[in-house]
């Protein structure tokens, strides 16, 4: 596990040495670059208001797939309280789209390229490690941050605090 997070943070820093520049944080990072499974442009402004849980993952990352259905389970209890996941893949949109095919995903996933490495540095990961999981309260202040992959347990505690506010 150690050689994935330095294999991740070694790709994490190769591809953000390769950009020109980095956009500040706010509307041009939260909408830059961001695609759904079908190729339509998507920003991360569409959940404003609602507590979020944004998971920043890649085909390739196996502590990421691991995850997955963990966030899956705790998104479906969760959306009844308002609270929405959203995935960003960090990864080409083929190998997402079939990954998707043979692992269910029931929150939206979002493709992305360097502009998503941008934001999880932002977002307080330096080293652009994956997985990557933050829990944004209903204002969009950050309210946790997981490097690595989560339990089910430990979202689900991070977003009802969050929720009892």
């Amino acid at each position: 596990m150690l050689g994935v997070g330095a294999v991740a943070g070694l790709a994490g820093w190769w591809w953000s040495s390769r950009r020109e520049s980095a956009p500040p944080f706010g509307a041009d990072a939260a909408t830059s670059g961001f695609v759904d499974l079908e190729g339509k442009a998507r920003s991360l402004a569409e959940w404003d208001g609602r507590v979020r849980v944004l998971n920043f993952w890649a085909t390739w990352c196996a502590p990421c797939r691991e995850e997955i259905p963990a966030l899956v389970l705790s998104r479906n209890k969760l959306l009844p309280s308002g609270v929405e996941f959203i995935g960003i893949a960090i990864d080409q949109a083929s190998k997402v789209v079939e990954f998707v095919r043979s692992v269910p995903i029931s929150y939206p996933v979002l493709v992305a390229g360097a502009p998503a490495l941008e934001l999880v540095r932002q977002l307080g990961n330096p080293s652009g490690g994956l997985p990557f999981t933050v829990v944004l309260n209903a204002q969009g202040d950050i309210a946790h941050r997981n490097l690595g992959a989560v339990t089910q347990e430990k979202i689900e505690t991070q977003v009802r605090g969050v929720l009892a506010g």
